[in-house]
């Protein structure tokens, strides 16, 4: 049987970080299954990766795109050791004031596409294979701003927990990762609308961090990774307080 990891995302920041560092630890994985839409950093991760790679240069918010690459787990007669789905992105701003495709994206790119391909791949797994799903510290409470986003990393959230449990007795153990903010080309799409999150510079932290803590969490079978203490200790306060009282003091926050 041939185990592969898939990660979608794969192409930048903690996508590629994930192929990096496991690259050097799952030496029983026959592939890995890099999933992005830019087909140029994809050929520049597969130069500088051990294993065998299989490319998938798509949009997975194409649902046939998604079909093909079950179609080609099924075909090979793969088995899904692990799942990794980083894609997503974010916009800052006021809600009225967003282009609604870019409302459309987020929700079809961070939930729809990361359910469908969630659903799509668990039949080709077996006991002890494991899923990582990319949430956010946003996940812990509604955001001024980024509301659209923090809703839908809640979203992923709230469905990773309780797809750990449905799949408990299967053996396949899913882990949210919830990060704050990282230094990857995250900002440099979320604040192309002039909006600017300036306390994120307080609490920045790189994909490597991020990724060896995910890949911790998940080999311990951690249900809920955070994996920095400034953002444990938001993670503290949103369970703390009332999260009206947070949004109220948000609102003075630059």
């Amino acid at each position: 049987m041939n185990n592969i990891i898939i990660i979608t995302g794969a192409s930048s920041g903690i996508g590629r970080e994930f192929a990096y560092q496991l690259d050097k630890s799952m030496k029983k994985i026959d592939e890995f299954w890099l999933v992005a839409r830019r087909s140029e950093r994809l050929d520049d991760l597969e130069s500088k990766l051990s294993h065998k790679c299989r490319k998938f240069a798509m949009d997975i918010t194409v649902k046939d795109e998604v079909s093909f690459l079950a179609d080609q787990v099924k075909d090979s007669g793969s088995c899904v050791r692990m799942l990794i789905n980083c894609a997503g992105f974010g916009i800052l701003g006021k809600f009225k004031d967003q282009d609604y495709k870019d409302i459309q994206g987020m929700i079809r790119t961070n939930c729809e596409s990361l359910t469908e391909m969630t659903y799509r791949m668990i039949p080709y797994m077996k006991k002890g294979s494991r899923i990582i799903q990319l949430a956010s510290s946003a996940a812990f409470v509604p955001q001024i701003n980024f509301s659209v986003y923090a809703a839908t990393k809640s979203y992923v959230l709230s469905f990773s927990r309780s797809l750990r449990e449905e799949l408990r007795a299967q053996k396949i153990y899913v882990t949210a990762v919830c990060p704050g903010p990282v230094d990857t080309e995250f900002f440099e799409i979320a604040e192309k609308k002039g909006t600017n999150m300036s306390v994120k510079d307080y609490f920045m932290t790189t994909p490597m961090v991020v990724v060896d803590k995910a890949l911790r969490c998940s080999r311990y079978r951690i249900p809920v990774c955070v994996p920095t203490f400034g953002m444990l200790f938001f993670e503290g306060v949103c369970k703390k307080f009332p999260h009206s009282w947070i949004l109220f003091f948000s609102r003075f926050m630059k």
